[in-house]
């Protein structure tokens, strides 16, 4: 098995985040739109097998490798409400690489070998208003969630003794997603917000999950600021092919409802 030391995937960006993050303005009773500005630190943890003949890597970092494995990293979403029905959308994409040994038949020891992990999800739902009262509101949503992920292992030449070998596959996949959101005021300018989505369902990976909470101070009408965690995971398997991802950090946002 191929060990990547020291591996993190840390998505520390400013961007759009949806209300399925975040709070919004109870005070609008028709509707609106929001954004939120937002910083999310996340470790990733899982198993990345590219072919069946290449070897896995395997990864479990946490937040305190910050910068130091991540390429680059992007997220915008966007939240709307017209009375009763909702609608989220949400674009990621992050990349990282790390440098580690992997095992290669033919070689008595492990050679230097670099691995490289780049995903990227957009995600479209909609749904309906099911519950609301002065201090709470309960909605149901449903749609997709695309996925496309590329892995990568590269094992360079060694002039007169290996040739080298590079191992790589991506895949797109979609999956179909239920999710459950609930924001509840328990306290003047005070609210929590509770998030969650399953998907997959071997449509499209095996399974996809996300689970978010936030507690959120409202600074004015339409302005907020929240702190709280999100946990994202998804495993894709064909074949000999797998991605077993889980990300999670806390995340800091403020939002501005229009």
């Amino acid at each position: 098995m191929f060990k990547l030391n020291k591996f993190t995937l840390v998505a520390m960006s400013f961007a759009v985040l949806t209300a399925t993050e975040t709070a919004y303005a109870q005070s609008t009773q028709d509707g609106g739109f929001q954004i939120t500005p937002y910083l999310w630190a996340t470790g990733i943890r899982g198993d990345i097998r590219p072919l069946t003949t290449a070897p896995t890597v395997s990864i479990d970092h946490s937040f305190s490798d910050v910068f130091k494995d991540l390429d680059a990293a992007f997220f915008i979403s966007a939240y709307a409400r017209r009375d009763n029905l909702v609608f989220v959308g949400d674009f990621s994409t992050s990349s990282s690489s790390r440098s580690g040994s992997a095992p290669v038949p033919g070689a008595p020891v492990a050679l230097p070998a670099t691995g490289k992990l780049r995903q990227t999800s957009l995600t479209a739902l909609a749904g309906y208003r099911i519950a609301s009262s002065a201090d709470s509101h309960f909605d149901l949503l449903a749609g997709l969630r695309h996925w496309y992920v590329r892995g990568e292992i590269v094992v360079p030449p060694i002039p007169g003794a290996f040739p080298g070998v590079t191992a790589s596959r991506s895949r797109s996949f979609t999956d179909p997603l239920i999710a459950a959101r609930a924001n509840i005021q328990f306290a003047p300018s005070w609210s929590t917000l509770l998030y969650g989505d399953v998907g997959g369902f071997g449509v499209g990976s095996h399974r996809t999950a996300q689970l978010v909470g936030t507690v959120n101070y409202q600074l004015q009408d339409n302005a907020f600021l929240s702190v709280g965690y999100r946990y994202l995971h998804v495993d894709y398997r064909d074949g000999g092919t797998r991605f077993d991802m889980r990300m999670g950090g806390p995340l800091l946002g403020a939002t501005v409802w229009f």
